[in-house]
């Protein structure tokens, strides 16, 4: 009797040995897993945080690029431009006009040469007449033999005429006495715009541009 009581004794002490070093395993496990878990969320701040610096780092390299909101001209506004002087290349300055006279008569005056596309008398802020006035052809060729028109005559003044130059921003041109120079300083300048002669309908009705 007393032999088995002490192999009992000794089998509860092994059991109790086990149930000790079965707990000090897993409570070891679970710290190596919380560090696992810490080392992961911290490589996935690292992995968010480098995205974001790349991310910032194309904004601003998109900024400083020319045509894309940065300092160099955009493609719209090259585009405009090209067109502006396309325009101006078919166009014709007309100076020492009559205060009288009418978009259509000077479409009459000058349809000999061309294609009349548009014309324009300038008018400052109360609608009156300024002098001068832009044509615009569909034919570039037209400009050459508008000007062989310069000192003809249109409701009895002689009038000036020259190929528009395309006005340069920053570039002022001083042109002498009123309506009585080439010269064409404002030219499009301070809300000039031309008037419409629609294509394909002769003596196509136009009108005065507001200044």
């Amino acid at each position: 009797m007393p032999d088995d009581q002490a192999e009992r004794d000794a089998d509860l002490g092994a059991d109790l040995d086990g149930q000790l070093d079965a707990g000090g395993d897993a409570e070891a496990a679970g710290v190596d897993g919380d560090e696992d878990n810490t080392e992961s969320e911290l490589e996935a701040m690292r992995a968010r945080l480098k995205a974001m610096e790349e991310e910032a780092a194309k904004l601003a390299k998109g900024k400083d690029a020319p045509g894309r909101g940065g300092r160099g001209p955009s493609a719209d506004g090259e585009a405009e431009a090209a067109d502006r002087e396309e325009a101006d290349s078919r166009s014709i300055y007309v100076g020492n006009v009559d205060y009288g006279c009418t978009p259509e008569e000077l479409q009459l005056h000058f349809q000999q040469c061309g294609t009349v596309n548009r014309v324009t008398i300038l008018t400052d802020k109360l609608g009156n007449a300024k002098g001068f006035a832009y044509v615009e052809f569909l034919e570039a060729d037209a400009v050459t033999s508008a000007a062989l028109l310069d000192g003809t005559e249109l409701r009895g003044r002689e009038i000036k005429v020259s190929p528009k130059r395309t006005n340069v921003p920053g570039l002022k041109v001083f042109r002498g006495g009123r309506g009585g120079g080439r010269g064409r300083g404002r030219g499009r300048g301070r809300g000039g715009y031309y008037g419409h002669v629609p294509r394909g309908r002769g003596r196509g009705r136009s009108y005065y541009s507001p200044y």
